[in-house]
């Protein structure tokens, strides 16, 4: 009698309950993960062991990563994060993931020169990286904070007002600023509402980023999922 074989394992980090893995879920779940969540919020969170998973993802939220007086969880976080990334494990950090990736690392994270907030593309990509498929594609960005670049990782991606928009370490470590997972996710209409003053800064309002998002969401899904499925087909063992 055959055993069936077993499943990976994934597990995403919540830090707020509007940013979730959203587009992202189709190409993780295609790749053979069994995909589970915590939210920072849940007490068993500080008890899990984030090297156990095949896969970490930690998705958006909008907290610095400096903010750690007002979310204690975040040192805790980075510390246990730390020692995933020090061993190479599958890691993927999604905007305050990203950052809070940077910060495990050791590099400074710290508030940008303004709001960053619409669908662009990427002024710059490595065409040799995962990241080759968002060419040309306006993605979505929606972030105030920035990070200096750690040592030992590749630039993947930049944008006119923020160098630092991915990094990767090896194939298993990837850490990108911007929303390539946002486009067709409903959670959209709650961004809105919960931040117009990010929108009103970056001089743009509600009915103009509902319009963006009608007329670029599905691509830019389209393409991250693309770049997800191949970074995941890449992955070292």
């Amino acid at each position: 009698m055959s055993s069936q074989p077993t499943r990976k394992k994934g597990l995403i980090i919540r830090h707020v309950p509007h940013e979730g893995i959203a587009g992202y879920r189709e190409p993780i779940e295609a790749a053979g993960y069994q995909l589970d969540r915590i939210d920072v919020a849940d007490p068993d969170f500080g008890a899990v062991d984030l090297c156990e998973p095949d896969l970490l993802i930690m998705m958006g939220g909008p907290m610095g990563v400096y903010e750690q007086e007002e979310h204690p969880w975040i040192a805790c976080q980075m510390r246990r994060l730390a020692r995933r990334l020090d061993a190479g494990r599958p890691t993927l950090g999604v905007c305050f993931g990203a950052q809070m990736m940077a910060a495990a690392m050791g590099a400074r994270v710290y508030p940008g020169p303004a709001k960053e907030v619409g669908f662009h593309p990427l002024s710059f990509v490595d065409a040799h990286s995962p990241l080759r498929h968002l060419v040309d594609v306006p993605v979505l960005h929606w972030h105030g904070d920035t990070f200096d670049l750690p040592g030992d990782v590749e630039l993947l991606a930049s944008t006119p007002g923020y160098r630092h928009q991915a990094f990767s370490r090896g194939r298993n470590i990837l850490a990108l600023q911007f929303h390539g997972e946002m486009g067709l996710d409903p959670r959209f209409d709650e961004w809105l509402r919960q931040w117009p003053d990010a929108l009103a800064e970056a001089g743009g309002c509600a009915d103009g980023m509902r319009d963006l998002h009608r007329r670029f969401g599905a691509s830019a899904v389209a393409a991250g999922r693309r770049m997800i499925a191949e970074w995941l087909a890449r992955l070292s063992e």
